[in-house]
């Protein structure tokens, strides 16, 4: 990570992002933007997203097009999605006006302990690279468990039917673009260790030529079997037998370099495995209503502890140095408590209604000094202390979390909203493709801490049997008297909080169309003596100012693998829909961050 102390200030400002687009070799060209009706999407790849334009046009709800391009991610977009993962899912019903939330996180084997991560040979925690190249930091996945459950709750078409255009992709393949073949290149070395990740990614041993057609034959027939058979063959049945087996002895190729430690996953671990409906979390913020996931998730409590915080200020009404300093120490005293108080609320006392009200947000916005950043990590506040503005514990830095994960949105002719964020944890996963099933392992259980943090307070990130580490994943639906306004998230690990709050200024606070509200340069301040920025932001004429009042910044552009791998410096890959008058959509991704978003409507406006 390069630090830089006269880093610009956060890209509130800029309307385009300014990271150079990889050449697509002969991939199609992405369009980020699209506006029209009857329905929308928005994902990383094209064939996802005309997924789920295909199932809205044949009658589909915004919850079947999700499953459909859930579920085509995972063949196209197969570092940070598919079978192995888990995710959340926030769902608008344009009938009841409700926001529901379904829990997809993954699970702790029921042999996992609190010392899973400690070396017995050592008595000290394992390297951060080697949990996660490893059976051990498998989580139980609740990715396909997730999408059965949206569609019991409000599907129209069955899962076989959702899963029809996933097939046909893995089938005939897809265009490999630079993205795809760059992000292989982050991962080449582990994937050489594994014998069916080589096979499938490392075609003759090389890296994917752009332009090529990857085709996967094995996870069409994977998720052949679980449209006729339904999801116990995944949690019990042949596929499980397969995950099982893959966690326990992660199959090594002949050569291999590495002994990866073998995982505690069993089939009775697969077979208990249930998603949660959970109540999602609630802020008012200058008028509208900002939905968000509740823990497992540690998204929808921090964004809305930082609103919370912000709304006692007018950024609309002060100069952009001080607008963008609020943003930042707001953030900075939201991840504070996250780290003190957010674990998994079925394991972990998380004071969430303390948190987000109004009283709290005052005594921590009290600790906000318009003259001065603070020097560091700050402490958590006390939810007992009544409003008072008087920290009274240690600071204490959080776990270690993966960035690679994706987010969409999708909606319908019927006004239902979908904001969907899944993950296989880090970029790769845990590098083990399930040999004979085409699909990588998640990483997820590496999302806990190794040992505790929180000094003399109780940690609430250790892991237990059936746990669910906190995440950070943040897929948030925004109301304007009780019908959508806004519906956003993004990948990025810690960094999906700062990505999603700052979008929310952008658009509510700045006056930034989303479009320009998603493209703009990115800073990300997570209760640390510096914040992590995109390169973009030493072109802003707020350095200065934001410099003299004692903000220091910094680019991460290493692995967190392995610091001689290079990486985009983006933060975050955003997408978003935003819904204006008379049934008219505004689905809008990234330009250019990972090769930019697919967005795409039933019908466009002319």
């Amino acid at each position: 990570m390069r630090t830089r102390r006269l880093a610009p200030a956060l890209g509130l400002l800029l309307t385009v992002g300014l990271v150079t687009a990889p050449d697509a070799g002969a991939a199609p060209t992405k369009v980020p933007v699209a506006i029209g009706y009857g329905g929308a999407v928005v994902s990383d790849t094209i064939e996802s997203t005309q997924a789920g334009i295909d199932i809205l046009k044949k009658g589909g709800t915004a919850a079947d097009a999700a499953v459909a391009v859930a579920a085509t991610l995972g063949v196209t977009d197969p570092y940070v999605a598919g079978l192995g993962g888990g995710g959340y899912f926030v769902h608008y019903d344009a009938r009841s006006r409700k926001v529901s939330t379904i829990d997809g996180r993954e699970t702790t084997p029921q042999a996992g302990s609190p010392t899973m991560f400690v070396d017995p040979a050592t008595g000290q925690p394992h390297a951060f690279p080697t949990a996660v190249t490893s059976g051990l930091g498998v989580g139980v996945p609740g990715m396909l468990a997730t999408w059965e459950r949206a569609l019991d709750r409000w599907g129209r078409f069955s899962l076989r039917d959702n899963l029809k255009p996933a097939i046909n992709v893995a089938e005939r393949g897809f265009t490999v673009d630079a993205t795809f073949r760059e992000q292989t290149r982050q991962n080449a070395t582990r994937f050489a260790q594994f014998g069916a990740t080589a096979e499938l990614f490392l075609p003759g041993g090389r890296l994917p030529v752009v332009g090529s057609t990857l085709r996967n034959p094995d996870l069409a027939d994977t998720y052949r079997e679980i449209a006729r058979h339904g999801t116990d063959a995944f949690y019990g049945g042949d596929i499980g037998d397969d995950v099982v087996a893959a966690v326990q002895e992660p199959p090594v190729a002949p050569g291999a370099t590495i002994d990866p430690l073998p995982g505690l996953m069993t089939i009775d671990d697969l077979a208990g495995y249930r998603t949660i409906d959970r109540r999602p979390t609630h802020v008012s913020y200058r008028g509208y209503d900002v939905y968000g996931m509740a823990p497992s998730s540690s998204g929808g409590i921090t964004v809305g502890e930082s609103l919370n915080i912000l709304e006692r200020y007018r950024l609309s009404g002060m100069d952009r140095v001080q607008a963008l300093h609020h943003y930042l120490e707001a953030s900075r005293l939201a991840f504070a408590d996250r780290g003190r108080y957010i674990g998994d609320s079925d394991y972990v006392d998380v004071p969430q209604r303390e948190l987000l009200s109004d009283r709290f947000a005052k005594q921590r916005a009290c600790e906000i000094d318009p003259d001065a950043a603070a020097p560091g990590a700050v402490p958590p506040g006390d939810v007992t202390a009544g409003g008072q503005c008087a920290p009274d514990t240690a600071a204490t830095p959080g776990g270690s979390q993966g960035f690679h994960t994706n987010h969409f949105v999708v909606s319908d002719r019927w006004g239902n909203v979908v904001s969907y964020t899944n993950t296989i944890e880090q970029l790769g996963g845990s590098g083990i493709v399930v040999p004979g099933r085409g699909f990588l392992l998640n990483n997820e259980l590496t999302d806990f801490n190794f040992a505790p943090t929180q000094g003399d307070a109780p940690d609430p990130n250790l892991a237990e049997p059936g746990k669910r580490p906190r995440s950070s994943m943040s897929p948030t639906i925004v109301l304007k008297h009780g019908k959508p306004f806004l519906a956003v998230g993004s990948p990025g690990g810690a960094t999906i909080i700062t990505t999603v709050l700052q979008i929310l200024v952008n658009r509510i606070d700045l006056g930034m169309s989303l479009p320009d509200a998603i493209a703009a340069p990115r800073a990300s301040q997570r209760n640390a003596a510096t914040t992590q920025v995109e390169p973009a932001f030493l072109a802003l004429p707020e350095a200065d100012g934001l410099a003299a009042l004692g903000h220091s910044f910094a680019i991460r552009d290493t692995s967190p693998l392995d610091p001689t791998i290079k990486i985009s410096p983006d933060i975050g890959v955003a997408s978003g829909l935003e819904f204006t008058k008379h049934g008219k959509v505004i689905a809008a991704g990234e330009p250019v961050r990972r090769g930019g978003s697919a967005a795409a409507v039933v019908h466009p406006a002319r």
